[in-house]
């Protein structure tokens, strides 16, 4: 069997050549990452390759999955997990599923959500959630008025279901990037809080 990539199928120059071609809001930002949790996210070393893409990745994501919204940030990596399964990204189960590890205390919700988010125990509200985030995935055309009512039903507010929608858009477009390019998630990812 053909080893996988360290970081992705295309060719790129080293780690410390990609992070020295940064600029210094870049270079804190990976410095930070270090810290914080021990190493630079693969993805994050991606798309280094491409340093202003980067910037924006980068951006989007900390609005996204840390700005202000009436979804936790548990919530959000759900929706990430399942997105992601239902796209059988590797890269996004493996790096988000940790992250519901770590914030839900739960292996087996990641776990769960990972291989098929219905047999989790999963309250209404969420169960609606990832519902929605499941059939915008895998049948965007399909979405109706009814799926937005079920989500009101549930007690999303309307800018909950723009933020839904949002996370939903972005792990999908994520997805394709990761697998188009097939990025290797950080082993440390799969001993983390387990």
């Amino acid at each position: 069997m053909k080893k996988p990539p360290e970081l992705m199928a295309i060719n790129t120059p080293t780690q410390d050549i990609l992070i020295e071609n940064l600029d210094e809001g870049m270079k804190k930002y990976f410095k930070v990452c270090k810290e914080k949790i021990g190493f630079i996210p693969n993805v994050l070393l991606s798309f280094a390759f491409r340093p202003e893409k980067l910037k924006n990745f980068v951006s989007t994501y900390n609005e996204l999955m840390l700005g202000e919204s009436g979804l936790s940030k548990l919530e959000r990596e759900m929706i990430a997990v399942v997105v992601s399964s239902t796209n059988h990204c590797f890269y996004c189960v493996v790096a988000h599923g940790q992250a519901v590890r770590q914030l839900s205390g739960d292996p087996e919700l990641s776990e769960k959500l990972s291989i098929n988010y219905r047999t989790a125990l999963l309250d209404k509200k969420q169960k609606a959630m990832l519902d929605f985030a499941y059939k915008l995935t895998k049948e965007p055309s399909l979405i109706e008025n009814s799926d937005r009512g079920r989500l009101r039903e549930a007690g999303f507010t309307e800018e909950d279901i723009f933020d839904i929608a949002d996370t939903v858009a972005f792990f999908n477009m994520s997805n394709r990037i990761a697998s188009g390019l097939d990025m290797q998630p950080n082993k440390q990812y799969h001993k983390m809080n387990r």
